[in-house]
C-alpha cells in the first residue's frame, strides 16, 4: 500500500491563539523591531501587531516556561521543561536558534536573565536545589554553578550596576549572589525589623546597590547592600508578580490587576485598573508587564495580552487571547464558514475566525465544556459538558435553543448527522444517545453496545448507521435512528462514512506504531480529497498519514508544538487549514495545509531547523519495509560493540573481589617476572567493520588500526610503531589535515577519542565523557582545530571539540539509527553533516549544541543509506555514496542528482584537488572528475595485478573495499578482508599489510625450529606467517570449515589442524596440501597435539568431552580418553609421551594414559615434578596465580611457557596479554600486563628460541608479536606494565606523625584527630532545638531572623560593635607540610592557621589577615611566575561536594591587598589536602580529601576546571607541578607516587617503577622535589629519598633523615635541595 512513504502535503504553523499566563511570569517583551515576544506551549511567538503576523521559535521539545530578552533586544533566551531541559538562545528576528545550552538542569528552567553586556546569561533549574547557573552562552558553556535555596526561585537579575552581582528571590527569601572564579556566593538579604519575612515574588535593581522587590502582601521592599531600608506600603492590594525597569522608571504589575508606573526613586506616577477597561473583569490578575516609551505590554493570568499607550491609558487594546487555565477538549469545525468552535473547562465557549486569525465571539458557559458540534446548516452549536448535561445554542447570538441533562457523567462526544436530522451524544457511561432536531432535542434512541466510555462517533454519508470507539479500542455499529446494535460485519462493508474520526478501524490502521496497544492517540480526522489523515497523540505530536493507511507503523509526517496532550483535531470546512488544540497548553494551533508540493516552493518551506528529532520527520516505523540491506551492511549495523566487562570496570571489581578475599592473601606473592615483552609486528588491519581509516603521514608512513592499537607502518622498512594507549577496540581513525596527527576513537562504558602524534606515537589529548559504548566516526576540521565525534548509544550522539583544550563545544543526540560517517567542513569550521542508516544530516553550530537539517530528497531518489561522504569545492556542495552504489550530490540541504558509481555500496570517498576517488563492494577503485560527472579511471583490484616481488598473497579478487586515501603517486586501499594494498597509478597493486577475514581466530602454532607460525580462524583459512624481518604471510589454504586449532609435527613437516565440525587433517606444512584428514566427532575440535619426540602420536581433543589419539604412522585411531565432564580446552604431553595434561571447560585439570586413554589421578604436588613437553594449562598448582581477582567474571583463556621454563604467558578475555614468573604459585601472583588486543586474547605462543611471543586475539582478528627482552636489557623506554591488583603489605618504615596525620578525617563537626578529639557545633549551626534528624543539612549563611516575639519592643538593644582581628598567635604545622613561604624577597612570610591567611611582617612582626575562608585551610602554596607576584592559593576543609557555599573550596588571592581573584569550588568532598601553582602560573592544581583523592587542575582567572581524575585510593600528600612544566606534575601519598601528564582535559597517570633496582619496595612518600633532566626526588616515611628519572626509580639515598622526610624544596637559581625531617634540623643537598 502506499503507507509506506510518508504524505507528499506539508503542514505549516501559520497561527497560534494564546498566551501562556498562568504560572509563567515576566515572559512578555518588545524586540528591537517593535514586534512582542513571547511564548505559548513549546513555540516561540514573535507577534508583529502592525502587520498582524506571527512568526514562531521550534527549536523546544516541551513546555516553554521561562523567557529573557537580550540588552540589544533582538536575542532571546527561552527555557523549558523536561527531564533533560535545554535553554536555546534564538533570534528573534530570523527565529534561527544561535545557542543551545544543555546538561545542566534537570525538571526545567525556571526563570533567566542576560547581564548589562549579554555576555552571560544565569538561569534557575525547577530541581530540588533549585540550582543557579551561570553560562558563557555563545560558546555554550557553564561558567559556574551553586545551589539556589532550598525553596522555590521566581526571579533573577544581575545586577547592572555592579559587575559580577546577582540578585535572586522567591519562596520567603531574598538573596544577594556574588560570582567569583568558578564560585557563586550568596549572602541572605537580612529584613531586621523593617519589614516581615515573606515571599519576594520580583525584583529589579538600581543604582548604588539599590534593589527593589515586589513581595506576596503588595508591598515593595527597598534593599541597600543585603539590607531592607524601607518598604513602601500597599503599593498594590495583592502579591505583585512583574516588575519591569526602563529607561523612564518601573513598572509593576499585580494580581489586583493593576499596573502602576514609578520613577527612578520608585516614587508613584500613575496607576492603571485593568478591571475598569472595557474589556476587563473582575479578577483579572496581571503576570507580566513591559514598559517602553509610551507603550506598555500587559500579560494577564487568563491568557490575553493588551497593550496601553501611556496618554491613553483608560483605553487598553486587547491585542491577542486564548483560553483560561483548565483542560481544553472541544473542537467544532463551522461547515460552511472559515470559523473554528472551541470549549474548555474554564466553562468558555470561543468561535475564532481562521481569516482574521481573531476571537469574534465568546460566551461562558455554567459548567466545563468537554465536546462541541456544529450542524450542516450552521445555525446550531451542540455542546457537551463535563457533569453529563447537553446544551445547543444559537451560532448567531449564543442564545440558548435548549438544555437536556440525561446523564450523570460527561459527555465526550457528539456529532450531527450528515442530513441534519439527528444528534448522536457519546457519554463516559458508555452509552450514546439519539436526539431528534427538528423534534426540540427529542430522545430518538439509544446504543448500549459498549462496555467503556464511549470516545469517537462517525455518522455514516446516508445517515443510517452510526460507528463508535470506546476506551477498550473496540469499534461497534449501530443501525439508526434506533440504536440497534449491527451484529453482521457484511451489512457495513459498503457503507461510506461521511467523515473519519475514529482511531480504530482497518482504514486507520496504519497511525498506530508497530508493536503498540496503548491509547495514546486522541483524535484523528480523514481528508477524503486529499487522500491525508491527521492525528493527534498524548506527546505533542500532530502526524499526517497517507489515507487509508491500512498497515500497522506506516510512515509519517510529524509537527511539534503544542507540549503535551493534542485532545482534538479537525480539517477546516474546505481542507485548507487543520487546527489542532492542546489539553494542558490550552492553546489552538492553526496549520496551513500545503498539498503536494513542488520542489520549487520547496524553498520557502524548507524544513525549519529544530533541535527535536525533526519537526516533518519521515516517521520513526522500523526498516522491515525498505529494500533489503547489502548483506556487509546489515551485518555491520547488527554489530553493538557492547561488552560484559569494560575495562572501566576494573577498579570498582578488584575492590568487591578483593573484600571477599581478604584471608587468602596471606602468603607472600611471587615477584613479577624480570622479563618483559614489547609489541614488534601485527598482522592485520581493521576493515571488516570500519571505513575511511586508512592514511598517509606526512613522511609518507601509513597510519591505521586494528584491535586496540593504533598502527603506523613504514612500509621502506617494513617496521611498525605503535600507539598504545586505548584499552578497546579502536573503532575510527581521522588524521589531521597536516598529516602528523591522528584522532582514533574506541569501545568503552565512557569510551574515549585520543589525538596522538605519529612521529612520537605519544598522546596529546584525549577527549571523553559524552559517548557511550563507543565512538564509531571522527573527523578533523580544516584548520585542524576541531574535531568532530560520533557514537554508538542509542540517540547516536555528534560532539564538536576543541581537542587542544580537550573541551566539548556543543552536542546533540545525531539520529535514531547508526551514524557510519561525520564530515566537517573545509570552509566554515561551525558546519558539519553526518551520514549513516537512512539519513544524511546537515548540521550547524549553536552554542552547546548542533542544529541539523536532514538531507532533503524530493522525488529524485529514495530515502537510502548512506555509507561515505565528502564535500565539494564550495561549502554549499556535499557529495554521498549510498548501499546501492549510487553518490548522490547535494546543495545545501537538497539532493541535486545521483550518479551510477558501482555495484553494491560506496564505502569510501575522498576528495582531490581535482576530482574524487571511490571504492565499493565490488572491488574497484574509481577515479572521477570535480563534478561526478565521468569516471576517469578504474583500477580492479586483482591477483593478476600484484606487483612482481610483492610479498604476501592477496585472498580473492575484487575485495570489498573499505578505505581509500591517496598520496605520493599511489592509492592506498584497505579491504574487508584485513589486507592494505598500495595501488601505483599505472595499475600495479602491492600488497602492505594483511590479517585474518572477519571470524574469530583461535588456532596458533609456532614451529619447532623455523620462525614462523600458522595459524587458522573461522574465517575458513590456514595461514602460515614468516615471523623472522620480511613480516609476511607465506602461505594461505582456503578450508571447507572454520578451524579452532593446529599444531606442527615435531619434524616441522606436517601441520595438523583441528575443524569446527568434528574433522580435522594433516597437511604439508610446506605446501599446505592435505595428507590425511579424519572426521569422528560432531562437535569444534578445540585442541590439537603432537607427542613429542618422532610425534608418533596425534592427540585430537573436542567439545564432545573426548580426546581421541591417532597413530601418525598407521592413521588409526588407537585410544579415547573419557571422564571429562565438560568441553575440552587444552591438551599437553610429557616428555616421554606416555602422559596427557588436559583441562576442561568446567575448570578440571585431568591425567590421561597415553596411547590408550586411560584416566589416571595424579596428586597436585606430583603433576609438577613430571617433566612436561609444553605448557598450554592455565589450572593447577604452578599457576594458581595466573587467575586474577575478578576469576570469576573473566577467564584466563590461554598460558604457554617458554621452553627454559621461568616465565608464563597468559592471554584472558579482557584483552590482557601478561607475564608470570612461573611457577606462580599462590593466589594473585604478581605478572606485567600488556593492552594491545581488544577483548579475548585467544591464544599465546612463544617461538622455539623464546625470542617472541606470539599472541591472536580472538575477535580482533590480529595476530600480533611481541619480541621477549630478557632480564637486564632495557633500553631507555616507557614501559607498559603495570603492577599488579593487590598493593604489597610490606613497607619501609614507620611513624607516628605519619600515622596520625593519614587517620584525620577532616570533618566539618569534630576536626577529630588521635589526639585531641573536639566535639560541638559552631553557634551559628546550632538551631534552637538541634535534632539532627529532621533538619535538613543546615546553609552557613546567617540564620533566619525569627518573628520578633512582642515582649522585648520596648527595651533598647545595645549595638553591637564590630571585632577586629589584630593578632594571631600560632601556626597549623600538626598535619600540614609546605605551607609557609617567603613573600617580597624575604620581608614576610604567609602561612595559615584556622581559617586565616596570614601575612606576617619579618621586620616589624606586624601580621594582615585573609578572612574570606569559611572552614580551616589545610593547604597553601605561592605562585612563583614573575607576572603574577605575590598570589597566594589556600585550600580548605568543607562539607559535601554541592558547590554550595560550604563545599570545600580553593581561594586565589593577592597577599598584599587581600583581594580575592578567584573562588574554585570543587568537587572534592570533605576537603583540599594540596595545591600547587603551574610554571607558567596559569593552571592551579588542587587535591582532594574525598575517597578517591581526586587531582584537579584548574584555569584559575576564569575558574574553570580543565580536568579532574581519581588520583589514587589512599591519601595523597603532596601533588606539585613540575617548576618548567604545565603539563607535568608527580603526586605522592601512602605507598605511591605517581607521574602525572595532562592531555587535553584527560590525565594520564603512570606509576612509579621500582623494578630497576634490587629490594626496593614502595614506601609511603611524603614530600617531592625536582631537579634538572626530569628527575625528581621523593622524601619517604622512612627518612631515605628516592630519586627517580621520569617514572622509573634509579637510586635511593638512604637514611637522609632518621625519621620521616616532611618536607622538600627545589630553590630554582641554585639547584639546592631543602629537605626538613621530624628529628627538626634541615638539610642542604
Amino acid at each position: 500500500m502506499a503507507a509506506r512513504s510518508a504524505p507528499s502535503c506539508h503542514l505549516r504553523l501559520e497561527w497560534v491563539y494564546g498566551y501562556r499566563g498562568h504560572q509563567c511570569r515576566n515572559n512578555l517583551y518588545y524586540t528591537a523591531a517593535k514586534e512582542i515576544v513571547y511564548f505559548v506551549a513549546g513555540v516561540g511567538v514573535v507577534y508583529s501587531p502592525r502587520e498582524h503576523r506571527q512568526k514562531f521559535y521550534r527549536g523546544h521539545s516541551d513546555d516553554i516556561i521561562s523567557l529573557a530578552l537580550h540588552p540589544e533586544r533582538v536575542l532571546v533566551a527561552t527555557g523549558q521543561v523536561g527531564k533533560e531541559p535545554y535553554i536555546c538562545i534564538w533570534d528573534s528576528y530570523t527565529v534561527q536558534t544561535v545557542s543551545v545550552l544543555k546538561d545542566v538542569h534537570t525538571h526545567g528552567v525556571a526563570c533567566l536573565a542576560f547581564d548589562l553586556d549579554g555576555q552571560r546569561l544565569v538561569s534557575v533549574g525547577l530541581d530540588s536545589k533549585n540550582a543557579v547557573c551561570v553560562w558563557d552562552w555563545k560558546r555554550g558553556k557553564m561558567l559556574s554553578m551553586a545551589p539556589g535555596h532550598t525553596d522555590r526561585i521566581f526571579d533573577i537579575s544581575w545586577d547592572l550596576y555592579q559587575p559580577n552581582k546577582l540578585v535572586s528571590c522567591g519562596v520567603k527569601h531574598i538573596k544577594f549572589w556574588s560570582l567569583c572564579g568558578n564560585a557563586l556566593t550568596p549572602k541572605r538579604g537580612v529584613f531586621g525589623k523593617t519589614g516581615d519575612l515573606q515571599t519576594i515574588l520580583c525584583l529589579a535593581c538600581a543604582r548604588d546597590e539599590l534593589t527593589y522587590s515586589g513581595a506576596l502582601n503588595g508591598d515593595i521592599y527597598v534593599w541597600k547592600g543585603i539590607n531592607l531600608i524601607r518598604t513602601i506600603q500597599g503599593a498594590h492590594t495583592a502579591g505583585i508578580f512583574s516588575m519591569n525597569a526602563c529607561e523612564e522608571g518601573f513598572a509593576t504589575g499585580g494580581r489586583d490587576g493593576c499596573i502602576r508606573l514609578w520613577d527612578l526613586t520608585f516614587k508613584p506616577i500613575t496607576v492603571i485598573d485593568l478591571r475598569e477597561a472595557d474589556q476587563g473583569y473582575k479578577g483579572l490578575s496581571v503576570r507580566s508587564v513591559c514598559w517602553r516609551g509610551d507603550h506598555i505590554l500587559v500579560g494577564t493570568q487568563d491568557s490575553e495580552i493588551f497593550e496601553i499607550v501611556v496618554h491613553e491609558r483608560n483605553r487598553p487594546f486587547l491585542i491577542m487571547q486564548g483560553h483560561c487555565e483548565g483542560e481544553l477538549w472541544a473542537l467544532a469545525i463551522h461547515p460552511t464558514k472559515p470559523l473554528a468552535v472551541t470549549g474548555s473547562d474554564d466553562r468558555s465557549v470561543r468561535i475564532w475566525s481562521l481569516v482574521d486569525h481573531a476571537l469574534i465571539a465568546r460566551c461562558n458557559m455554567e459548567e466545563p465544556i468537554r465536546c462541541a458540534a456544529v450542524n450542516v446548516d450552521g445555525i446550531h452549536l451542540a455542546l457537551g459538558m463535563k457533569d453529563g448535561s447537553l446544551t445547543v445554542l444559537r451560532v448567531r447570538d449564543m442564545t440558548e435553543v435548549v438544555h437536556i441533562k440525561d446523564r450523570k457523567e460527561a459527555i465526550h462526544e457528539l456529532k450531527y448527522s450528515p442530513d441534519g436530522t439527528y444528534l448522536a451524544v457519546g457519554c463516559n457511561d458508555s452509552s450514546v444517545d439519539i436526539y431528534g432536531v427538528a423534534q426540540r432535542y427529542k430522545k430518538f434512541g439509544e446504543c448500549v453496545g459498549s462496555l467503556s466510555f464511549i470516545t469517537h462517533l462517525d455518522w455514516s454519508s446516508d445517515s443510517r448507521y452510526l460507528q463508535t470507539n470506546d476506551g477498550n479500542g473496540k469499534r461497534l455499529f449501530y443501525r439508526m435512528p434506533g440504536g440497534k446494535e449491527v451484529a453482521n460485519k457484511e451489512e457495513i462493508k459498503g457503507v461510506h462514512w461521511a467523515s473519519w474520526t475514529c482511531v480504530s478501524g482497518l482504514e486507520v490502521n496504519g497511525i498506530w506504531p508497530k508493536y503498540s496497544d496503548v491509547n495514546d492517540i486522541n483524535s484523528v480526522d480523514g481528508n477524503y480529497i486529499g487522500q491525508v489523515l491527521v492525528t493527534a497523540d498524548d506527546y505533542g505530536i500532530v502526524k499526517l498519514f497517507r489515507y487509508p493507511c491500512l498497515r500497522k507503523g506506516a510512515k509519517f509526517k510529524k509537527y511539534i508544538g503544542h507540549s503535551a496532550h493534542v485532545t482534538n483535531v479537525r480539517w477546516s470546512h474546505d481542507y485548507q487549514w487543520v487546527i489542532s488544540i492542546g489539553g494542558a497548553d490550552h492553546s489552538v494551533f492553526q496549520w496551513k495545509f500545503i498539498p503536494e508540493r513542488k520542489l520549487k516552493d520547496a524553498l520557502h518551506i524548507a524544513p525549519q531547523e529544530s533541535l527535536a528529532d525533526s519537526n516533518s520527520d519521515e516517521s520513526d516505523s522500523d526498516l522491515s519495509d525498505v529494500p533489503e540491506l547489502d548483506s556487509e551492511i546489515e551485518q555491520e549495523t547488527q554489530l553493538t560493540y557492547r561488552r560484559q566487562v569494560y575495562k572501566e570496570d576494573l577498579p570498582h571489581l578488584k575492590e568487591q573481589y578483593k573484600e571477599k578475599q581478604k584471608s587468602g592473601t596471606s602468603k607472600r606473592r611471587e615477584r613479577a617476572p624480570g622479563n618483559s615483552i614489547r609489541l614488534h609486528f601485527v598482522h592485520g588491519y581493521r576493515g571488516y567493520d570500519c571505513r575511511s581509516n586508512l592514511f598517509y603521514t606526512q613522511t609518507g608512513e601509513i597510519v591505521y588500526h586494528v584491535a586496540a592499537v593504533g598502527v603506523v607502518y613504514n612500509r621502506q622498512q617494513n617496521t611498525q610503531r605503535f600507539y598504545l594507549g586505548h584499552d578497546d577496540d579502536v573503532l575510527c581513525l581521522a588524521v589531521h589535515p597536516v598529516r602528523d596527527l591522528v584522532a582514533t576513537g574506541q569501545v568503552g562504558r565512557d569510551p574515549s577519542i585520543h589525538i596522538w602524534d605519529t612521529e612520537t606515537t605519544k598522546p596529546l589529548s584525549i577527549l571523553k565523557g559524552y559517548h557511550q559504548y563507543g565512538v564509531c566516526a571522527v573527523d578533523f576540521s580544516a584548520d585542524g582545530r576541531r574535531l568532530a565525534s560520533a557514537g554508538l548509544d542509542d540517540g547516536h550522539t555528534v560532539v564538536l571539540w576543541d581537542w587542544k583544550r580537550g573541551e566539548r563545544l556543543s552536542v546533540t543526540r545525531g539520529s535514531k539509527d547508526k551514524i557510519f560517517v561525520v564530515k566537517m567542513n573545509p570552509y566554515v569550521p561551525d558546519k558539519l553533516m553526518t551520514a549513516g542508516i537512512k539519513h544524511i544530516k546537515f548540521w550547524r553550530r549553536a552554542g552547546g549544541g548542533l542544529i541539523g537539517r536532514k538531507g532533503y530528497i524530493g522525488t529524485l531518489g529514495k530515502n537510502d543509506t548512506m555509507m561515505s561522504a565528502v564535500y565539494g569545492w564550495t561549502e554549499e556542495m556535499a557529495f554521498s555514496g549510498t548501499s546501492t552504489g549510487d553518490v548522490c550530490i547535494w546543495r545545501d540541504i537538497f539532493l541535486v542528482k545521483t550518479v551510477k558509481a558501482h555495484d553494491g555500496p560506496v564505502f569510501s570517498m575522498h576528495a582531490l584537488e581535482k576530482g574524487f576517488v571511490t571504492g565499493g563492494k565490488d572491488g574497484v577503485v574509481a577515479l572521477w572528475d570535480d563534478s561526478f560527472e565521468r569516471c576517469l579511471k578504474t583500477y580492479a583490484i586483482k591477483r593478476a595485478a600484484l606487483a612482481p616481488g610483492s610479498k604476501g598473497l592477496l585472498l580473492e579478487d575484487n575485495p570489498s573495499i573499505r578505505a581509500i586515501s591517496l598520496g605520493h603517486g599511489h592509492i592506498l586501499v584497505g579491504t574487508k578482508n584485513g589486507e592494505i594494498l598500495e595501488v601505483d597509478k599505472s595499475g600495479p597493486i602491492t600488497l602492505l599489510v594483511q590479517g585474518h577475514m572477519e571470524g574469530e581466530v583461535w588456532g596458533l602454532a609456532t614451529h619447532p625450529y623455523l620462525p614462523i607460525c600458522a595459524t587458522v580462524s573461522d574465517d575458513k583459512t590456514l595461514r602460515i606467517w614468516d615471523l623472522s624481518p620480511s613480516h609476511c604471510m607465506l602461505a594461505v589454504r582456503k578450508l571447507k570449515k572454520g578451524g579452532r586449532c593446529c599444531c606442527f609435527s615435531p619434524d616441522g613437516k606436517a601441520l595438523a589442524v583441528g575443524l569446527n565440525d568434528g574433522s580435522f587433517l594433516m597437511a604439508n606444512a610446506d605446501t599446505l596440501e592435505d595428507l590425511v584428514s579424519f572426521h569422528h566427532r560432531k562437535d569444534i575440535i578445540s585442541d590439537i597435539r603432537f607427542s613429542p619426540g618422532s610425534g608418533k602420536y596425534l592427540a585430537v581433543a573436542s567439545h564432545d568431552s573426548f580426546i581421541d589419539i591417532y597413530n601418525v604412522m598407521s592413521s588409526k585411531r588407537v585410544g579415547i580418553c573419557k571422564g571429562a565432564t565438560s568441553y575440552i580446552t587444552h591438551v599437553d604431553w610429557d616428555i616421554r609421551g606416555k602422559l596427557l595434561q588436559v583441562n576442561t571447560g568446567a575448570k578440571e585439570q585431568l591425567f590421561f594414559e597415553a596411547p590408550r586413554g586411560k584416566k589416571q589421578t595424579i596428586p597436585s604436588g606430583e603433576a609438577e615434578k613430571i617433566g612436561w613437553a609444553s605448557w598450554t594449562s592455565v589450572l593447577g598448582l604452578c599457576c594458581e596465580g595466573i587467575w586474577p581477582v575478578i576469576g570469576e567474571v573473566m577467564d584466563v583463556t590461554a598460558s604457554c611457557l617458554t621452553s627454559d621454563k621461568t616465565v608464563l604467558a597468559t592471554g584472558d578475555d579482557l584483552g590482557f596479554v601478561k607475564l608470570f614468573r612461573y611457577p606462580a604459585k599462590g593466589k594473585f601472583g604478581k605478572f606485567k600486563r600488556y593492552v594491545a588486543h581488544s577483548t579475548h586474547v585467544t591464544n599465546v605462543r612463544w617461538t622455539y628460541d623464546d625470542s617472541m611471543l606470539v599472541t591472536l586475539g580472538g575477535a580482533d582478528m590480529s595476530l600480533m608479536v611481541w619480541t621477549n627482552e630478557m632480564e637486564g636489557y632495557r633500553e631507555k623506554r616507557p614501559c607498559d606494565s603495570e603492577e599488579s591488583d593487590i598493593d604489597s603489605e610490606e613497607d619501609g618504615g614507620y611513624d607516628s606523625d605519619v600515622t596520625r596525620e593519614n587517620e584525620i578525617s577532616y570533618t566539618i563537626r569534630a576536626l577529630s584527630t588521635n589526639i585531641r578529639p573536639m566535639f560541638g557545633i559552631k553557634p551559628h549551626l546550632q538551631q534552637k532545638e538541634p535534632s539532627t534528624d529532621e533538619r535538613p543539612p543546615v546553609s552557613r549563611a546567617p540564620p533566619q531572623p525569627e518573628k520578633l516575639q512582642t515582649n522585648n519592643v520596648g527595651k533598647k538593644k545595645r549595638p553591637i560593635e564590630d571585632l577586629v582581628l589584630e593578632l594571631v598567635f600560632g601556626y597549623r604545622g600538626r598535619d600540614c607540610r609546605n605551607n609557609v613561604h617567603y613573600l617580597n624577597d624575604g620581608d614576610d612570610i604567609i602561612y595559615h592557621t584556622a581559617s586565616v591567611g596570614i601575612l606576617h611582617n619579618v621586620a616589624t612582626g606586624t601580621q594582615s589577615f585573609y578572612q574570606e575562608h569559611n572552614d580551616d585551610i589545610l593547604c597553601l602554596t605561592v605562585n612563583q611566575h614573575p607576572k603574577f607576584i605575590n598570589i597566594v592559593a589556600t585550600g580548605q576543609v568543607g562539607d559535601s561536594a554541592d558547590m554550595s557555599a560550604t563545599a570545600p573550596s580553593v581561594h586565589v588571592w593577592d597577599a598584599v591587598n587581600k583581594q580575592t581573584l578567584s573562588i574554585l569550588r570543587c568537587y572534592h568532598s570533605k576537603g583540599v589536602c594540596s595545591v600547587s601553582f603551574s610554571a607558567t602560573g596559569k593552571l592551579l592544581l588542587s587535591v582532594g580529601l574525598d575517597p578517591e583523592h581526586t587531582v584537579t587542575i584548574w584555569r584559575w582567572q576564569e575558574g574553570a576546571k580543565i580536568a579532574s581524575r581519581a588520583g589514587h585510593n589512599q591519601r595523597i600528600f603532596v601533588a606539585e607541578f613540575r617548576p618548567d612544566s604545565d603539563s607535568q606534575f608527580v603526586s605522592v601519598g601512602v605507598k605511591h607516587v605517581k607521574f602525572w601528564t595532562l592531555a587535553g582535559r584527560a590525565l594520564l597517570s603512570k606509576k612509579g617503577l621500582l623494578s630497576a633496582l634490587e629490594d626496593a619496595r614502595m614506601q609511603t612518600m611524603l614530600a617531592v622535589a625536582f631537579g634538572a633532566n626530569n628527575l625528581t626526588f621523593t622524601g619517604t616515611v622512612s627518612g631515605d629519598v628516592c630519586v627517580w628519572k621520569d617514572h622509573v626509580l634509579c637510586r635511593i639515598v638512604a637514611r637522609a633523615h632518621n625519621g620521616p622526610v616532611f618536607a622538600m624544596y627545589t630553590t630554582l637559581r641554585d639547584g639546592l635541595i631543602v629537605t626538613g625531617g621530624k628529628e627538626r634540623p634541615a638539610r642542604y643537598w
